[in-house]
């Protein structure tokens, strides 16, 4: 049992390289800002925004998580997401890397052989 209880905190490779990033960058743009040096300052910055683009791309290559909860197995933070290749449903950052990504992460309706009910062609989330 961890500090946090019995949760999935989402530690993950990509998630712990953004942060560290984001806080070098922090940090360097604070000491520049202290130290009165402008470009020092915008080196901090851009290096919070390259940590962005590196924890979005380290998600596309499957280092983050999907959504949601994950189960227990899954929890180590250098589990790898072996459907990140495909896409997660709802994911803003997936569906942002490109439109084969998209369409492949895009819930689709259940079949009602399957479902037992009748068939709903309403896509997934609209009233």
């Amino acid at each position: 049992m961890s500090a946090h209880g019995d949760v999935d905190m989402g530690h993950t490779v990509a998630g712990w390289t953004g942060t560290a990033l984001a806080l070098i960058g922090f940090t360097g743009a604070g000491a520049a800002l202290c130290a009165a040096w402008t470009p020092g300052v915008w080196l901090g910055l851009g290096l919070v925004a390259a940590a962005g683009i590196v924890t979005w791309l380290l998600h596309l290559a499957g280092w983050g998580k999907p959504s949601g909860p994950r189960p227990r197995s899954a929890w180590d933070w250098r589990t790898r997401d072996t459907v990140a290749r495909t896409g997660h449903a709802q994911c803003l950052g997936c569906r942002a890397g490109g439109p084969r990504r998209a369409a492949a992460a895009a819930p689709r309706p259940v079949p009602a052989e399957s479902a037992g009910k009748e068939f709903d062609p309403a896509p997934i989330g609209r009233a």
